[in-house]
This record gives C-alpha cells, structure tokens and sequence, in this order.
C-alpha cells in the first residue's frame, strides 16, 4: 500500500482486514457492480493514502494524528441517545431523519407525510429496493476520488441519506438529517445523495452532533444535483465533539437557470475539514456560499471552496468570515474558475478573519483564475484583531472593554447567521454563536442582547 508516510503499519494492515471482512459480508447482499466499486476504490485508497503536507491543497493540514489512530469501522452499538437529548437538537417544523454512528434509526426519524413524487430516506434501504437507480451515481464515481479519504469512504460507506424529488415537486418544510456519534474510535463513512428535479424547492440541513467528549472519525461525502430551474439551500452544521474528527466533501452540479445556495457552520472537532465545490454547468445558474467557523483551544479548521463558472450567464457569490480564539488555527481556501465558455459571469467572492488571540492563526487563500473575457469578478481576504477605535467608542458609550470586546465579537460572527432565511435555524445558530464564544464573553453578549 503506498499510503502517505506517516501511517502505520499496524493502521495499513487494519484497513485492509477491515475491508476484506465487508467484502465478504457484501457477497450476495449488494449487487456485483457496488462490490467491484467498493474494491476499485479501496484500490485507489491504496495507491493514494492520506493526504500529507507535501499534497497542494493539504500543504497547511495535517492530518498524522488521525493517521496514528485505529479506528473501528464497524460500530459497536446504536444505543444512547434518549427523548430529551434529540429534543434538544431537533429543528422546530422540521423533517427530521436520524442516524446514529453512522446507521439510519427510523425509532427515532420522523419524516413525515411527504408530497409525491418525493423519496426521502435511508440511502441503505433505498439501494437494496432500487439498486438500478444508483448505479450512475456510484459505479462511475472517478470525480469523488479526488483523495484518500474520498476513496475509504466510496469503500467503506455503510449509509447515509437518499433524497430524490421528481421535477415539480417542492417540500417546504427544511429536511433535518441528523447524524450522531456516540461511540469512541468509531470511523463513520457516510455517503449522501440528493437530487432536485426541475423546478423544484427543497431545504437540507446536514447536521453533525457528537454526544460525548470522544475521540471518533466521521467522513462524509455528499453528492448534489440540482436540475434546470430548481432552488436548493444546502446548510452544514458541524458540532463535533472537541476530541473528533471530521473529514467531508461536498458536490453539486446545477443545471440550466438553477439556484443553490451553500450554509456551512463549523463549531466543533479537533480537526475538521469541508471541501465545498458547486459546478454552474448551464446557463444562467446562481450560487451562493457562505460560511462561518469558530475555533478556541487546538482546534483546526479547514474550508477549501471551489466554484466552476463552466457557462455563460452565470453569478456567483461568496463569503466566509472566521474567529478564532487560543491556539486555534484556520485555513481558508477559495478556488473561483471562470472557463473559457463562461461569458457574462459575475463573481464575487469574501473572506474575512478574526483573531482573538496572538497564538491563533489563519491561513487564507483565494484564488481567481479567468479564461473568459467578458466577467465581472472580485476577491479579497482580511485577517486582524478587533477595531480599537471601536472599542473606545463602546466604552465612551458606558460598556466595559470586557463588554465591548464580547459585543463585537459577536456582531461580526453574527453577521453571516443573519444571511439565514430559515427562521428555527436562524436562531439555533445564533444560541451556538453565543456558547462558542470565549467563555468570559458569554454572559456578557446575553446581558447586552
């Protein structure tokens, strides 16, 4: 296996057995063509290994912790999450789908009556009903083996969610997919495919919780169609737990006059990473990404962003704003492409730090690359401490500098939940932006609000 330098060995050998066991465990229960993609991947996994730092796009992540640690792929229980705790993180007017450690739990699921022409559910269940359906999706699936971790996860998924609307078909309430992990050195490999026909709505919030301070691994990749004239908000909320891992990958495809919209908030993990990538494959498509990710302690987190303006008439808008308190570190990486066919593109893009410490640290990267000549594109990226002058004039207004400090704090962070139009997520977020706050600002924030 020709994995990155600082795997183990005894880490090689554990995920070759492991995938030799589901191999097995495959025979006869998922149809020929998975199984060979299952291999070919855990091929390409062998042939790619992890990223390491020498990797371009992994030169400021280091992901040799996670590579030392042997996880376990096969979990060990469902069990633990109660009434109260799932009250806790269940969105208001929501359709809600639970999985837990990685597995769709219906007991605890409440999709609801859905309009037709709408299938929502395990994806799991809806391959073993309907395997013919997901064959393009997966047996082809050279564009998500893009590295090691997208490759163990095109192996090793077990399941995820499937939601497919046919064209005209709109659901308005928001479609909570709520993934928690329980279990400590469990690996979770999660896959997630979303289509929305033409001219149809559709709200998904991809939500991750872990209910204890353990060390764990979840890797998700979720695939994203969105077809002529259809609308698609797409939000993903990461609360890891402070000792997990959380490696995901995201990807749409619009289609002719499609509109998509990308929410990422990352509040949790040890070490997180989102790649975020939407192709504008027709004409006159829009998309719109923005984001938010707050680090105290050690934690690391990583955005790699990348729009492809592949036709004319496309807009695109982008914004992306981080705090970061401790030792905490963050990279931002925005990759905007306007092809050569792209004529008429307007595209802009943002990224905008906060350092709340002298140890935290951020490293920002936009990019901007134009093959086209009729555009109209921007892109900029800031990194400092709070405004001083600011300070003073919120102090000559009667607030401490400890208030002061917390109030802009929070303004700025709160300025990218506000951009939210889904009202129960709206104020979620805004009760998490508050508890990740440095602990000394908290109760100030509250008193001033």
């Amino acid at each position: 296996m020709k994995a990155s330098g600082k795997m183990s060995a005894a880490n090689r050998d554990h995920y070759r057995e492991q995938f030799a066991q589901l191999a097995l465990r495959q025979v006869g229960a998922e149809p020929v063509w998975l199984q060979r993609t299952r291999a070919a991947a855990f091929e390409r996994f062998a042939e790619l290994g992890l990223p390491s730092l020498r990797d371009e796009d992994w030169k400021y992540t280091s992901v040799a912790a996670l590579e030392k640690h042997i996880f376990k792929l096969v979990p060990a229980s469902s069990n633990g999450v109660g009434a109260d705790q799932l009250a806790k993180l269940a969105l208001d007017g929501s359709r809600l789908l639970v999985f837990v450690n990685g597995r769709y739990t219906p007991d605890l699921s409440r999709p609801g009556r859905l309009p037709g022409g709408a299938q929502v559910g395990s994806l799991a269940v809806a391959l073993a009903s309907r395997p013919d359906r997901f064959e393009s999706l997966l047996a082809r699936d050279s564009e998500v083996l893009v590295n090691g971790f997208t490759a163990l996860n095109a192996a090793f998924w077990a399941d995820g969610a499937s939601i497919d609307l046919a064209a005209g078909c709109s659901v308005d309430e928001p479609i909570h997919l709520l993934f928690i992990a329980t279990d400590s050195d469990l690996a979770v490999h999660l896959r997630n495919i979303v289509r929305v026909g033409a001219g149809s709505r559709a709200e998904i919030i991809e939500h991750y919780v872990g209910l204890n301070d353990s060390a764990y691994f979840t890797n998700a990749v979720t695939q994203i169609q969105v077809d002529p004239g259809a609308a698609m908000t797409h939000t993903k909320l990461q609360q890891e737990s402070l000792r997990g891992y959380h490696i995901a990958d995201i990807r749409a495809d619009q289609g002719l006059d499609s509109r998509f919209t990308s929410q990422s908030f990352a509040l949790g993990g040890l070490l997180s990473r989102n790649d975020i990538a939407t192709r504008l494959n027709a004409e006159g498509c829009e998309a719109t990404l923005i984001g938010l990710y707050m680090g105290n302690g050690r934690q690391h987190m990583d955005h790699h962003t990348r729009v492809d303006h592949a036709r004319p008439r496309g807009t695109s808008r982008e914004f992306y704003k981080g705090v970061l308190d401790g030792a905490a570190r963050a990279v931002f990486n925005g990759k905007l492409i306007v092809h050569a066919d792209a004529q008429g593109t307007d595209a802009q893009q943002s990224n905008r730090n906060l350092l709340l410490s002298d140890r935290a640290e951020v490293d920002t990267k936009p990019q901007l690359e134009i093959y086209a000549d009729d555009v109209k594109c921007s892109h900029g990226a800031t990194v400092g401490q709070l405004d001083a002058e600011q300070i003073g004039y919120l102090r000559s207004r009667g607030l401490d500098e400890a208030s002061a400090r917390a109030l802009l704090t929070f303004a700025f962070a709160e300025d990218v939940a506000l951009r939210v139009s889904c009202a129960p997520l709206k104020a979620r977020l805004e009760q998490l932006l508050r508890g990740a706050l440095p602990p000394q600002m908290r109760d100030q924030v509250r008193e001033l609000q």
